[in-house]
Parts: C-alpha cells; structure tokens; sequence
C-alpha cells in the first residue's frame, strides 16, 4: 500500500457559522491529501497532465463521523491500494488532532488523453511511483 499523512489546520472559512467544517470541505481535503501524497512520491499531477493526461474525478464517497471544528488540525491519510490500470482508487481517512476519526472517503480517477478527451490506461511513470512506493 502507497502511504502519506498531511495535516492542516481548519481554516475559518471551511466552517459555517457554528464553527462546525461545512461537509463539502472533506472532499477538498481530500484532494489535499492525495495532491501531497503525490509530490512526495516525486509526481506532481501537474507533471502527469504535462505528459498529455489528465485525471477526472470519476466518483466520491464520503462517510461522516463526527464533524471537524474550527480550530482542529486534521490529518489527512491518503491511501493506494494497487497499482492502477484503467482507474486510479484513493481510499482516505481523516482525524483531528485527538486521532478521533472524522471521516472516510474513496475517491476513483480516469485516465483520459488531454487532447481527445478518450480513456487512456494509467500512464507508465504514475504506476512505476505508485510500485515503488507501495509499503
């Protein structure tokens, strides 16, 4: 399993006006998470897209816990199973700074050429990361 941990801290306008994170923001962590996992891993997605791919959100699932506050400092845990094909699964976690689970989420990304807009398989570079950092 490809492993990596962000933390942040909520920010004021994350949360509604109960200081409570607005639900929307976890899939915005998410994205966090999974941008830093892969500039870690030494592959921005900005590099990926560069190369001629781009990598649409295909689906989001979230399930909520127990809800983020102002004030908290989550960490983000962003997690690859296997080494992608045809779509690309980030499975997450995310904890506040008591490691009191928050919430869990799976996010699944295509593949598509940047010029045609077709289905691509996962680039080489991406899938040789993703194996050489698999735990």
């Amino acid at each position: 399993m490809m492993r990596s941990e962000l933390e942040l801290d909520v920010r004021y306008y994350e949360t509604d006006q109960m200081g409570i994170v607005h639900h929307s923001n976890y899939v915005r962590y998410f994205e966090c998470g999974r941008s830093d996992m892969m500039q870690k891993a030494g592959l921005p997605i900005e590099v990926i897209e560069a190369a001629g791919v781009m990598l649409p959100v295909v689906s989001v699932e979230c399930h909520y816990k127990t809800p983020a506050k102002m004030g908290d400092r989550v960490r983000i845990v962003s997690m690859i199973e296997k080494v992608p094909m045809a779509k690309l699964v980030v499975n997450s976690e995310i904890y506040n700074q008591d490691n009191v689970l928050l919430c869990t989420g799976t996010v699944v990304l295509g593949f598509i050429d940047s010029v045609t807009r077709h289905p691509v398989r996962c680039p080489e570079s991406l899938a040789s990361v993703i194996e050489k950092n698999m735990e």
